[in-house]
């Protein structure tokens, strides 16, 4: 099957959140059902970086390499006796205008740009990684310290539940669904130590996610990452 887009993931932090059901209903493609972790639905601060991307093998010049941050949940699709594991995204956030335009109109993604920078401090003591975007002339951040040496996730863990996600789906209408396939190696993770979160969610997401402002999350996390590759066929579901 035919890579659309490969790049490296690199230094991915994930701050979860447990959210009742009914909030993610209304943002729920048809033809999927929320997956739960020990009865919990959660929601996760995503904020990494995109390197090297290349669209069908392409290197892209100069806009390559960028931050991204998004909102996403977890959904399963049952297809028989198969469990497809997946996500969808509330919004997806890139400094890049081009890079937000042909992601929507190719995949009818929720893409937006607004400006990004991140700030990464690793040394063999410690791992620093901050990502910031700026929203109503102000910048939210997602800020963690971790241990340097990365481990593997366990199984049935947290970890596993949240990183283990292979597809994506996209909402196109009330009716329609797209489908498509995320290929990467299971990540090791690294034992976040401490972190700070400041995040306009209501700015970003809307009233609906407004709340998670004022909640600590269930847990946040930091995995290396790894080169990934996102397939061009989508199924219509």
């Amino acid at each position: 099957m035919t890579n659309f887009l490969t790049a490296k993931w690199q230094n991915l932090i994930m701050a979860n959140y447990a959210v009742p059901p009914e909030v993610l209903i209304p943002y729920l493609p048809n033809g999927v059902e929320l997956d739960f972790y020990q009865g919990i639905t959660y929601v996760s601060l995503v904020g990494f970086l995109f390197r090297d991307t290349k669209i069908f093998n392409v290197p892209i010049p100069i806009l390559g390499t960028f931050e991204e941050v998004n909102l996403r949940f977890y959904v399963i699709r049952k297809v028989g006796n198969e469990v497809k594991r997946g996500v969808v995204f509330i919004n997806e956030t890139v400094p890049n205008k081009i890079v937000a335009l042909v992601a929507n109109y190719l995949y009818k993604e929720h893409y937006v740009s607004v400006p990004t920078r991140h700030t990464w401090n690793i040394t063999d003591q410690i791992r620093q990684v901050k990502y910031e975007w700026k929203i109503n002339n102000e910048w939210n951040a997602i800020d963690v310290e971790a241990a340097p040496v990365s481990h593997p996730m366990s199984a049935g863990s947290v970890e596993e539940f949240i990183f283990e996600h292979y597809y994506g789906y996209t909402k196109v209408d009330k009716t329609a669904t797209e489908e498509y396939k995320i290929d990467h190696a299971r990540w090791n993770i690294n034992e976040v130590i401490k972190y700070d979160i400041n995040c306009n969610f209501a700015g970003m997401y809307g009233a609906d996610f407004g709340f998670l402002k004022d909640v600590k999350p269930d847990s946040v996390l930091l995995a290396e990452g790894s080169s990934i590759s996102v397939k061009w066929k989508r199924n219509r579901i």
